[in-house]
């Protein structure tokens, strides 16, 4: 059996996941970046993807898979098996934002942010887990974002399904460990990727109209917001920490840490001075619910909590 690693990365059209995707195929990898119809709408970034790799005689392949489709996810995961007779790592990287007030989203849009970014990644990586589980050895890095760990007006469905997600992963986390698979999560502040263009808004706005007392707060919140993920004279400034190479790099060192060694969780960039501590701070009763039933061996693979980049 070849020796080299292979890779699942969710989201790869764009952002964090085609970063991630091309900077593991560069490392040696064999990388499936997954994407939503790599002959449809993305064909145009599968087709640069390919052309990079073969340029740079990169193992990358691009495959579909949405990842609010059972089918989708499962025909994704076969068809890896098929190829490679393993999968080592996922990233689950794809994911959505609503932002605005919270009732002006209908039932609907609520249940389609937690589609995609908290059953979504359940569904990838329980569809990966029988075969991790059979190699005996995995890592599953999900990530969240600094609204897992604390919350802000206007974000209260991606708030919801990044805090239940942060919640999913830390179970996963107790229950694999005996089959030495590691799972950990990934908190970045804000960065300069699409996400903010694929926003999407309030959609009843006689609903938004009715919070006139919240006005300057998201203009005020917008003014601080938007120009920290879309001014490109940000990524000249060392201190704003909003380069996307911050959150690709600590993924990649995550995955290149030896199991038993990685932290449960890594912020990355902005944390409003408060997630990094907040993580040191709470750990010591993360772990207290284990210890009450005797279960202290759970909390990981001999690694230490948390780490900030």
């Amino acid at each position: 059996m070849s020796d080299q690693r292979v890779d699942l990365i969710t989201g790869s059209s764009s952002g964090f996941g085609r970063q991630v995707a091309l900077k593991l195929a560069r490392r040696g990898d064999r990388v499936y970046a997954t994407m939503r119809e790599p002959e449809g709408k993305n064909r145009d970034t599968a087709t640069e993807l390919r052309a990079i790799a073969d340029g740079e005689n990169l193992d990358i392949r691009t495959i579909d898979l949405d990842v609010a489709s059972d089918a989708s996810v499962e025909a994704a995961v076969e068809q890896i098996i098929a190829e490679s007779n393993r999968i080592d790592v996922v990233v689950n990287n794809a994911g959505q934002m609503y932002l605005g007030i919270a009732e002006g989203f209908t039932p609907d849009q609520f249940s389609h942010q937690l589609e995609v970014n908290l059953v979504g990644v359940y569904r990838v990586t329980r569809s990966v887990l029988p075969h991790m589980r059979e190699q005996n050895s995995g890592l599953i890095v999900n990530l969240t974002s600094i609204a897992g760990r604390i919350a802000f007006p206007f974000y209260a469905l991606y708030c919801a399904s990044k805090w239940g997600l942060e919640g999913l992963s830390e179970c996963l986390r107790y229950e694999l460990v005996p089959k030495g698979i590691d799972v950990v999560v990934v908190e970045p502040g804000p960065f300069q990727t699409d996400l903010l263009k694929k926003t999407q808004s309030t959609g009843k706005v006689q609903r938004f109209q009715g919070y006139p007392e919240l006005d300057s707060l998201w203009t005020d919140f917008m003014a601080w917001f938007e120009p920290a993920l879309t001014d490109p004279e940000m990524l000249k400034d060392p201190e704003a920490q909003v380069d996307p190479a911050l959150v690709v790099d600590a993924i990649v060192g995550l995955i290149e840490t030896p199991a038993g060694e990685r932290p449960f969780r890594t912020v990355v960039g902005l944390d409003i001075d408060t997630v990094r501590e907040l993580n040191a701070t709470t750990e010591p009763f993360r772990l207290r619910p284990l210890a009450a039933f005797g279960a202290e061996h759970l909390a990981g693979l001999g690694a230490e909590a948390s780490k900030t980049v």
